[in-house]
């Protein structure tokens, strides 16, 4: 699904290598506003497709676990300087990223990504303005399209720049835009979908080798049973296994 962190800070790896032991409790990373993938409820609780995922995987692998919230930007650095021992965020697998983290087997197929723009527009994507979350394989995508790239440090923020002019469209999940869309009358999907990435898996310091066993079994469980396709049915996260 999203995003690519084209930066990292690679002087914490030997900090987060020096925490990454024995696990009482687990804490788990995500972003809290990327619906249907993680938000934040009415009672400010995470929420979302990785929220029972996560609390299902946890209780598998036999661990206490908690969650914590943290801006996209920073979400990498964070878990290698310790402040959490997972990142469950919808964060797409690739080798960027790997270069820095490991991954678990991936949680959801690779995704769609979609263009919403201004209903009714006819827009040349190739020369237009295009809005996407800075840090993500749409970003990515867009600057290396030939269209002019706008970035902004979180979801929301896309989409306000397509209604207020300052993008021509959004480039986005498709299960980030859909609910929007259909929620927008002024709003809707231009141009064809696009697969960016290779699926989106649980990011894990380079030295939690155990821990990261565990969740790739627990994973591997719920695909097996089925389990797992009736969380993506649910939340519409895409294609199920």
């Amino acid at each position: 699904m999203k995003k690519l962190i084209l930066t990292t800070t690679v002087l914490t790896l030997a900090a987060g290598a020096a925490l990454a032991g024995s696990h009482s409790v687990v804490r788990l990373g995500t972003e809290g506003a990327y619906p249907p993938f993680n938000f934040l409820n009415d009672k400010g609780e995470v929420d979302g497709f990785e929220r029972e995922l996560g609390d299902e995987l946890c209780a598998r692998a036999e661990l206490t676990c908690e969650w914590v919230t943290n801006d996209w930007d920073s979400i990498i650095p964070n878990l290698v300087s310790g402040n959490y021992d997972v990142i469950i965020a919808g964060m797409s697998i690739t080798e960027e990223r790997e270069a820095v983290i490991d991954f678990t087997q991936n949680y959801t197929q690779p995704d769609p990504s979609a263009f919403l723009a201004a209903e009714g527009s006819e827009i040349d994507l190739t020369g237009a303005v295009i809005a996407a979350q800075a840090n993500t394989i749409q970003a990515s995508y867009v600057a290396s399209s030939g269209a002019t790239l706008v970035e902004f440090a979180s979801p929301d923020e896309t989409i306000a720049a397509v209604r207020n002019g300052e993008a021509d469209a959004v480039l986005a999940d498709k299960a980030f835009l859909s609910p929007i869309a259909e929620e927008s009358a002024e709003l809707d999907f231009v141009g064809e979908d696009v697969l960016i990435g290779g699926g989106v898996g649980m990011g894990l310091r380079e030295s939690d080798n155990d821990l990261r066993d565990k969740f790739d079994a627990a994973i591997q469980s719920m695909k097996d049973d089925g389990s797992l396709n009736a969380l993506i049915e649910k939340w519409q996260i895409g294609a199920t296994f």
